[in-house]
């Protein structure tokens, strides 16, 4: 029904419109009596078997919303009773920002894929603490990163803010240094200035009462060797894991005409370079820090392909867009006929 009808329907749309208009639909719909327990009886997988504990954390399944669905916070509660085991909210900034112009989201129906050029458009730290004091029991992963005016040489400032603002109110952290819509961010990504920002944040963790976890977003567009500087930063700085991956600068084989937009690509011609990047980080780290796979999941076996390559929980953005929620259902379904 979501493909044939409701996906049909709204990709006659502009995209970033569309994807207001479903937040405030959501949100209206949740609040009918009912409702909400109707999307969890549709969606939801309760049991024991898709518990999965990473990083000292108890997901109910393994299956999680990414990062720039709900980059305000304003949903999480809702959009967890589409059968999330976790939500990732952000990328959120010190202070809010506009992002870069309109138009700046882009649909590639050909390739099954999207491109954005959004720029942390989000409305600050402060405003995303406020919804999340209200959380009852969703787990929350907190992605952070720069304003866009801010330099490089400050960039450290910035995720220190956004890590003290969030830390009782999420329950792990994404460092995000690998978005291609902010100037110069990736640049971030460099083995120096990267050890640097986050030792710098894990002291900020290690001088807490309770450490929260600190994951570091990477690019796919790495190459092999910066990717052993990766493993290498990682049990340097002893943060708990890296998420694989983010966008894509590529567009290697694409059949949109609107192919050469600039941004970020996600969706199904990201599957298998993200699965590529997980095996190698776990294959050449010997699997010595925890991976969450995110990149073209489009159907359950994307999923399955990178839980055996090596990642422990999994994220959807693109694939919950062109697919709908019973993807989620998909591949819990999928993960306990292999536990059976």
């Amino acid at each position: 029904m979501y493909k044939l009808l409701i996906r049909s329907l709204l990709f006659q749309f502009d995209p970033e419109k569309v994807h207001y208009f479903t937040f405030s639909l959501i949100r209206l719909l949740s609040k009918v009596p009912g409702v909400p327990s109707i999307f969890k009886a549709l969606y939801v997988v309760n049991d024991k078997r898709l518990e999965t504990e990473v990083f000292g954390l108890k997901f109910p399944n393994p299956v999680g919303l990414a990062a720039g669905f709900d980059k305000d916070a304003v949903l999480y509660k809702e959009l967890s009773n589409f059968g999330f085991g976790f939500i990732e909210i952000g990328t959120l900034t010190p202070i809010g920002q506009d992002g870069n112009p309109k138009k700046r989201l882009f649909r590639l129906k050909e390739d099954s894929a999207i491109i954005n050029r959004m720029g942390f458009n989000n409305g600050g730290v402060t405003e995303a603490v406020q919804r999340l004091s209200k959380n009852e029991g969703v787990l929350i992963g907190g992605n952070i990163g720069k304003n866009k005016l801010t330099p490089n040489e400050n960039a450290t400032d910035d995720y220190e803010i956004c890590f003290e603002a969030l830390f009782d109110y999420v329950d792990y952290f994404v460092v995000n240094v690998s978005s291609p819509n902010t100037p110069n961010l990736r640049a971030l990504q460099d083995k120096e200035p990267l050890k640097q920002l986050l030792q710098t944040i894990q002291n900020k963790n290690l001088a807490k009462p309770k450490q929260k976890p600190i994951l570091l977003k990477i690019a796919p567009d790495l190459t092999d060797e910066q990717l052993l500087d990766i493993i290498e930063i990682v049990n340097e700085t002893k943060i708990a894991g890296v998420i694989a991956t983010n966008t894509t600068l590529s567009r290697e084989n694409l059949q949109s005409d609107n192919k050469s937009e600039m941004g970020g690509l996600s969706g199904k011609p990201l599957t298998n370079r993200s699965t590529q990047v997980i095996r190698f980080l776990s294959e050449k780290s010997n699997k010595s820090f925890p991976i969450i796979g995110v990149g073209g999941i489009h159907s359950a076996q994307d999923a399955i392909e990178k839980l055996d390559a090596g990642a422990s929980l999994v994220q959807l953005y693109t694939g919950f867009i062109y697919e709908g929620p019973a993807l989620v259902k998909a591949i819990n379904k999928e993960i306990l006929k292999r536990k059976a």
